[in-house]
């Protein structure tokens, strides 16, 4: 009886004897396989001509190749080519079709040619849309609804297949960007440069209406769109291993947006497969399971949990680079120059809804990277060293490397200029009124207050869209002022008093946060792009007591990323915060954030704030025909100011940039330029093992602390039953010759 009743005791205690506080499986961090967090959610677009998103970006840049690519050591950022065999110039043709030389003034260029050579012997990823049977015909192209079964990822078909790349897997993807069946955030951007591009979308959408007459508007299984059968006239293949672009205009950009996904082959097979009767209901789609040529595909995908990718067995191997700059070859970033890449096996994404679990795996050595790509997890660690001489030495000890930068980033709060309240207005009197209003506002908001209540965030304030590292940018320089929130004393720039603030609220009509003319309380929305979490908590309050100064009542509302997306493109936003990655070195990339034609609401592009000005939007067209230069400058400058008057973003700060690095982990150098690094990353998987060990010995003095007091636990029982044994059934001591009556 006293054992049974101890027997859970003694299961507890073997049970913490054995256990330990791995996340993964027993003897997976003695293989390649690279460990790592992802913030919130699961990519939401895997479909290179649909991801514009950060938590895409890990997956699709390792997945797939682009024409070109950035160097992964050179500063400034180098274009090298990737699927392309070289970086190409283009050639400029007036309107009679005569070539202009490469210097020619921008305005007589009619049209830019880029003849762009592929790389021969690219083969795409093994995958069952490119299986065959004994009689050459695609195996898995005909299937019929219900044959599909319980196969939920491509790894589920038996059979796979593959080809070579060829110059008109690039035409397939421009042309994609005229579908119908999922969101094209650059469609509107390429739309304007690509010839006839405007034309084929209006073309597609009509030929779609046709292929999907009779069918419910919900339906997920859509008749495969072919755009092999209509021509484009800006895109073609002269030759299988010659892809030609034709440009209206002269667009020195474009080469840039060639090294993003956007630009990405796709394989007319894939999108053949997937849309077969079914396949979208099982998730079988381009968007949830690319197709690439890139050093890695996608293996396992389980949503807001877990995504893994291995080495794609058909990658040619590029070789790791052998030139950098001063300083790189001391630091050892170029030890494996020449070797194949990529060097690991495996890569895990974790998703963590919480920034405690995920710092505690890479405490531990859990996580070699804490969050893969990301810039700003370094920041967090960088401030608790400095708030703690303990935490230094053991962040120190342990070889932690938070290195930090400045990146081509931003953070700001915005206005949704199709709203009535603060938007555009209708009216000329209107319109004045409300850019008052965000005008206050924005003297309201005190970045520089943030970057000290929140260090682990913090950053340079924004005078401007433009920070630092870009031609164009007055970042930094005596020139940096915005006038409207902003004054200079001597070598100091000063917030403007609130006083100034409340007065431009008055002029806006809201005295003391209040409308003038009925006496209610002024109550904005502010939303959120994430929910609500410990950390990002205090950062919500913030922003609302920003708003309180003025007398103005913020409502927020939070959701996740997803739900957020839906609500921007709808334009039932009204005040938001948002942050943008630099998707190349071009002061056109941040400006185009604010150009009218590229609209969230109205065209799905990146203009979050929906905002549009005439002159902005025309200075903006003639800024893509400019070379850097006095030019450009003055171009970008006058821009500028436009934004600084009319205010549809409080300019909030460039951040600090710094990521949390094993130091068994070599050549990884994060940064939102680099998307495609996996394949230069190299473990120490030996010392990756060894250090784990050291970091996470087991604790014994809890367990003998708990068997001695379970020892004295089974004394005391024992002494007890023993003497339960000499009592009687009334509990007192029986007496000789008693029980004889």
């Amino acid at each position: 009886m006293v054992f049974r009743r101890l027997a859970p005791w003694l299961a507890t205690l073997l049970f913490l004897c054995g256990c330990n506080n791995n996340p993964h499986p027993e003897g997976l961090a003695a293989t390649n396989t690279l460990f790592t967090g992802v913030v919130d959610n699961s990519p939401r677009h895997l479909d290179p001509v649909a991801s514009y998103w950060s938590n895409d970006t890990p997956f699709t840049y390792q997945i797939y190749e682009p024409l070109y690519g950035y160097h992964l050591l050179k500063r400034p950022f180098t274009l090298v080519p990737k699927t392309a065999t070289e970086v190409v110039v283009p050639r400029y043709l007036d309107a009679a079709g005569r070539e202009l030389p490469p210097d020619a003034d921008g305005a007589l260029v009619a049209e830019s040619v880029y003849d762009i050579p592929i790389r021969r012997g690219v083969r795409f990823e093994p995958h069952p849309a490119f299986a065959l049977d004994e009689a050459g015909r695609h195996r898995y192209h005909a299937m019929k609804p219900g044959e599909l079964g319980a196969r939920r990822r491509p790894l589920d078909f038996e059979h796979t297949g593959t080809r070579e790349l060829t110059a008109e897997d690039f035409v397939y993807t421009l042309k994609r960007h005229a579908t119908t069946r999922i969101t094209t955030p650059i469609s509107g951007i390429f739309s304007e440069y690509v010839v006839g591009l405007k034309d084929y979308m209006a073309l597609v959408k009509s030929e779609d209406a046709k292929l999907r007459k009779g069918l419910a508007a919900d339906s997920l299984d859509k008749p495969f769109l072919d755009f092999r059968q209509w021509p484009l006239a800006g895109a073609s293949a002269p030759d299988p291993h010659l892809l030609r672009i034709r440009i209206h205009g002269k667009y020195p950009q474009w080469s840039y947006w060639m090294s993003m996904t956007f630009l990405a082959p796709i394989p007319w097979e894939a999108d053949a497969f997937y849309a077969q009767p079914g396949f979208a209901a099982a998730g079988l789609t381009l968007d949830s399971w690319p197709v690439g040529t890139g050093p890695y595909r996608l293996v396992e995908s389980i949503q807001d949990r877990r995504h893994v990718m291995e080495r794609n067995p058909n990658y040619r191997g590029e070789p790791f680079p052998c030139e950098g700059m001063p300083g790189d070859r001391e630091a050892g970033l170029l030890d494996d120059c020449g070797k194949p890449t990529p060097f690991i096996d495996r890569m895990v994404f974790t998703i963590d809804k919480e920034s405690v679990p995920m710092k505690s795996k890479f405490r531990q050595g859990y996580y070699d990277i804490e969050v893969f790509e990301r810039t700003d997890t370094g920041m967090p660690y960088r401030v608790e060293m400095q708030d703690s001489e303990e935490t230094r030495s053991l962040y120190t000890e342990r070889g932690f490397r938070f290195d930090r930068s400045t990146e081509i980033s931003s953070w700001i709060i915005g206005f949704n200029m199709l709203d009535p309240v603060v938007g555009q207005g209708s009216t000329p009197e209107q319109a004045e009124r409300n850019r008052k209003l965000r005008q206050a506002l924005s003297i309201a908001i005190d970045w520089e207050e943030y970057s000290r209540i929140f260090p682990k965030s913090a950053g340079e304030v924004a005078m401007g869209p433009l920070p630092a590292g870009l031609f164009g940018s007055r970042h930094g320089t005596p020139d940096d002022l915005n006038p409207v929130t902003h004054r200079r004393e001597g070598d100091r720039l000063l917030r403007r008093p609130i006083d100034d603030a409340r007065r431009l609220l008055a002029e806006a009509g809201y005295p003391n946060g209040r409308d003038a003319a009925t006496g209610r309380p002024l109550v904005i929305n502010y939303d959120y792009y994430a929910i609500p979490t410990a950390e990002s908590r205090s950062s919500i309050d913030w922003v609302v007591k920003q708003f309180a100064k003025l007398g103005v009542q913020l409502e927020v509302r939070a959701t996740d990323n997803n739900q957020f997306q839906d609500k921007v493109r709808k334009g039932k936003h009204q005040v938001f915060w948002l942050g943008w990655l630099a998707d190349y070195p071009d002061a056109e990339n941040f400006l185009f954030l604010l150009y009218g034609p590229n609209g969230k609401s109205a065209s799905d592009g990146e203009n979050t704030a929906n905002y549009a000005n005439p002159e902005f939007d025309r200075l903006f067209a003639r800024l893509k025909l400019l070379d850097d230069g006095a030019q450009k400058q003055a171009t970008i400058d006058r821009m500028v100011q436009i934004l600084q008057q009319d205010a549809p973003w409080s300019f909030g700060y460039f951040p600090y940039a710094s990521a949390a690095v094993q130091p068994w982990l070599h050549n990884a150098r994060p940064t939102v330029m680099l998307r495609d690094t996996g394949r230069y990353m190299r473990l120490d998987v030996a010392e990756r093992v060894k250090r784990q060990a050291e970091w996470n010995r087991p604790v014994w003095w809890p367990v003998l602390l708990g068997l001695l007091a379970l020892a004295g636990v089974v004394a005391f029982a024992i002494r007890s039953f023993r003497q339960r044994e000499r009592l009687d059934g009334r509990g007192e001591p029986a007496v000789a010759g008693e029980g004889a009556r």
